[in-house]
């Protein structure tokens, strides 16, 4: 680190604390603003910059343009400019700085990536397990709550026996931002989950953990991860299975058969409507049926 560094990491430490105690944001979301910032006291340092109010809008193209020379895509430039200009505002806010240099500071736009999702038969292909040992049991049961409501892996990871209702077909799930939200699962997954409880004491489980690991301890994401990329390939599925997948052809599924945008919204756990819409691939033929069905200028052959 150079020698003009340090004086600009004690505000990092500030903002970082701020996010992990006030925001309240998860431990991932926190891990990508310090590795932005550490790269930005870096940079900012090469360039000379020894506190943050030194910083000007010419330096914070320097620092956009340092960047993408050392070969960030846009994508990854958008987040780090966007963790500059949540620090700069927060640095205002503090009143250290008058105003943030960074705000008129935008990237080019790139495509945005659109998970492929699973049809419905593969999901099927996928979901047909055997119950040949309590191991598997559980990963059918992992599958169907992830597929059935739309999971996060972080939510699945999370979830407590305590939370589930397999009566009223129900669950609690931890979602970002510390929000709690109601989901309904469906009897397929209410039907696995009562095979999987069947076996959990099996595993003698220390705490309250719906999903166990082979140690009686609650399974990891990276367990998740690997275990459902492994179903993939035993099941003969054509593409790579993991968590994100699911929760995307649960959403596709769900628009391609309701068509409600704003329900599938709040079974996302989604804060903003255009997140949801990054879900939604309906092709056009579909559109246009639904248009000339729908609105009163579409009739067609009439004068």
């Amino acid at each position: 680190m150079t020698p003009s560094a340090p004086s600009l990491q004690p505000p990092v430490d500030a903002f970082l604390r701020y996010l992990k105690v006030e925001r309240q944001l998860s431990p991932l979301t926190q891990i990508s603003y310090s590795r932005q910032l550490q790269a930005l006291i870096t940079l900012a340092a090469e360039l000379g910059i020894r506190e943050w109010p030194m910083l000007d809008v010419a330096k914070v193209r320097q620092l956009a343009a340092r960047s993408k020379r050392a070969g960030l895509q846009s994508s990854s430039l958008a987040l780090r400019l966007s963790a500059l200009r949540s620090f700069l505002d927060w640095l205002v806010s503090q009143g250290v700085l008058h105003a943030n240099p960074a705000k008129g500071i935008r990237t080019p736009r790139s495509g945005r990536h659109l998970p492929k999702n699973i049809d419905v038969d593969e999901m099927n292909q996928l979901l047909n397990i055997d119950l040949n040992d309590p191991l598997a049991v559980r990963d059918r049961a992992m599958l169907e709550v992830m597929y059935g409501a739309g999971l996060r892996l972080a939510e699945l990871v999370g979830l407590d026996c305590r939370y589930v209702d397999l009566i009223g077909g129900e669950i609690w799930v931890m979602g970002k931002g510390s929000k709690e939200r109601k989901l309904p699962i469906g009897r397929t997954a209410v039907t696995w989950l009562e095979h999987w409880l069947a076996l959990r004491d099996l595993f003698a489980p220390d705490d309250d953990a719906m999903f166990l690991s082979s140690q009686g301890k609650r399974i990891s994401a990276r367990n998740v991860q690997k275990r459902f990329a492994e179903w993939g390939v035993k099941q003969g599925v054509n593409s790579h299975i993991h968590p994100h997948k699911l929760r995307h052809s649960f959403a596709t599924h769900m628009l391609e058969s309701s068509g409600d945008l704003r329900a599938v919204q709040e079974l996302l756990g989604h804060a903003n409507l255009t997140t949801t819409q990054i879900y939604t691939h309906l092709d056009f033929q579909h559109l246009a049926k639904v248009y000339d069905a729908a609105h009163p200028r579409a009739k067609r052959g009439k004068s």
